[in-house]
């Protein structure tokens, strides 16, 4: 008697082989990750996870449904070895390739020697911030779990300029990264902006220029954030550098306190500068070094302007944590 692992499918009211995979499945067998296989394999099945937990129970291999779950959403890897005899029964019951999801987690576990995890939002923001930031990363497939995109390059230089308004609104923030590729296959970097208060972010607009162009964009308007996926041209091969800017538009926040940038990983180099209005200037500027979003800085140095209203604050070897400048403004 056959199970309903065997049986041909029924799809969109046309009955298939069940050799037959779909184009978007077979595409992400060949280069996609392995979350995202799986979670079309499993819906080309019609399968619910309860079931698929069932088929491999047949097959002698227990495995939880909640890490199936984590497994189809890109909350978590298989480990490698352990989790490859689970991994292989799951092509058996999918009816997949033999070894199609086993090569898609192979190269994703090991990670380059000296290079740690990179930290995730809940370790550098405060309340709920992290979670929501984590919410719009998910919706966009960069899930902190595995490591995916921003993991995958490695910061060699950034170049933030923000430019202010006479209202002392930041009006722009133009972003140059130079980066390495750590292994085979980066085509994209997540980017992710935080409003100031009043900001309306629904009409926020982001612009790029030289190396990418912009992908999906989930907004949450709620708490001033936005998430954008940039998109290269290619897929990096390991040891790759790629350069790439874009700038983000945005005249609807109060009067800003200044910038921070959040970094995940270690950046080797990274200069912020603030351009102010000539007849707009601030009172003061304080570079700063913060291990979260709450801390008090475990570096502050005070910072010049020049005649061009511009101030600038350099890092070397920054990170994980937020680098940036305070301001203080003049009383109206």
């Amino acid at each position: 008697m056959a199970t309903d692992g065997d049986l041909p499918l029924i799809i969109d009211g046309v009955r298939r082989p069940a050799g037959e995979l779909p184009k978007e499945l077979s595409a992400a067998l060949r280069g996609g990750e392995f979350h995202q296989a799986l979670r079309l394999a499993i819906a080309h099945r019609g399968l619910s996870l309860a079931r698929l937990r069932a088929h491999l129970s047949l097959r002698g291999v227990q495995i939880g449904q909640s890490t199936l779950s984590y497994w189809q959403r890109g909350l978590r890897q298989p480990e490698v070895p352990k989790a490859l005899p689970a991994v292989r029964a799951l092509e058996a019951v999918l009816q997949l390739p033999a070894n199609s999801l086993v090569v898609l987690i192979g190269p994703r576990v090991g990670r380059p020697r000296g290079h740690q995890m990179a930290a995730s939002f809940h370790d550098l923001r405060s309340g709920d911030m992290g979670s929501i930031v984590d919410e719009l990363l998910a919706e966009l497939g960069a899930y902190p779990a595995t490591n995916r995109h921003n993991a995958d390059l490695e910061l060699l230089s950034v170049h933030d300029t923000i430019t202010f308004d006479a209202e002392h609104r930041q009006v722009s923030v133009r972003t140059r990264l130079v980066t390495r590729a750590r292994r085979h296959g980066p085509d994209r970097y997540v980017t992710v902006y935080n409003g100031d208060p009043g900001c309306r972010i629904a009409d926020v607009e982001l612009i790029t220029d030289e190396g990418c162009r912009v992908g999906r964009m989930r907004r949450n308007p709620e708490h001033d954030t936005m998430a954008t996926e940039l998109l290269f041209d290619r897929k990096l091969a390991e040891g790759d550098i790629h350069v790439f800017c874009f700038e983000v538009r945005d005249d609807s926040g109060s009067a800003s306190p200044g910038y921070y940038r959040m970094l995940r990983d270690q950046c080797a180099s990274y200069l912020l500068q603030l351009r102010f209005a000539p007849d707009a200037l601030p009172a003061r500027c304080t570079r700063q070094i913060r291990a979260r979003d709450d801390a008090l800085p475990v570096e502050a140095e005070e910072l010049p302007c020049d005649a061009q209203g511009v101030t600038s604050a350099y890092f070397r070897e920054a990170g994980p944590g937020l680098a940036g400048v305070a301001v203080e403004w003049n009383d109206a």
